[in-house]
């Protein structure tokens, strides 16, 4: 048995402000900070051999204080600019209205909502797949097979990537995906990486 717990940071600044973040290394806010207690609070009682984050710090920081919290601030540790969230190019920094008003509101819908057309300069869902998910087949799974439990604190975009590719989700599915600020995703996987099971800690 092998745990897999997949966990997007908490709430930051820009995401506060309704702003396109990507790349961007925006703090958590304090809700944000309670979002990544709360996680913690629902992991407590397990173990992890190894975590895996993004290099941004709203990632590091939701990851950091999960650890404190369940009392294993000692774990090894990888950062991957592999895992941090998709870039939105142009439109990083912009708040929604703005956006909506600069490119119209019918052209940012696509970049948000389709699965291969990106925005300018940045990256669409499958740019972002095709960096992530090489990174955890050939980095993070063979730790999985290995018997380790695995933690990774990444975004929104590259957690649905590794969601898509778990889950054999379509890219029409994958469109209506929405992974809530510090809610960890629980997987348990037998030795061949057959799925026993997941489930979504809510607080």
């Amino acid at each position: 048995m092998a745990l897999l717990v997949l966990v997007r940071h908490g709430e930051s600044q820009w995401n506060l402000e309704n702003r396109f973040t990507g790349w961007v290394d925006v703090p958590l806010t304090d809700r944000g900070r309670h979002e990544a207690e709360r996680a913690g609070q629902a992991l407590r009682g397990m173990r992890f051999d190894r975590v895996f984050t993004s290099v941004l710090q709203r990632a590091i920081e939701t990851v950091d204080i999960i650890l404190r919290i369940i009392g294993q601030t000692d774990v090894a540790t990888e950062r991957s600019e592999a895992l941090n969230e998709r870039h939105y190019g142009e439109l990083q920094g912009l708040n929604k209205a703005e956006t909506a008003e600069k490119f119209s509101a019918e052209q940012v819908h696509i970049w948000r909502r389709s699965f291969d057309v990106p925005p300018p300069g940045g990256e669409s869902l499958k740019d972002t797949a095709a960096r992530t998910l090489p990174y955890f087949e050939q980095v993070i799974v063979p730790r999985i097979k290995a018997g380790e439990n695995i933690l990774v604190g990444a975004h929104g975009n590259s957690l649905r990537s590794i969601v898509m590719h778990l889950d054999k989700l379509t890219k029409e599915q994958v469109l209506e995906l929405n992974l809530a600020t510090g809610v960890p995703i629980v997987y348990d996987f037998a030795p061949d990486m057959s799925m026993r099971s997941k489930r979504t800690l809510n607080h």
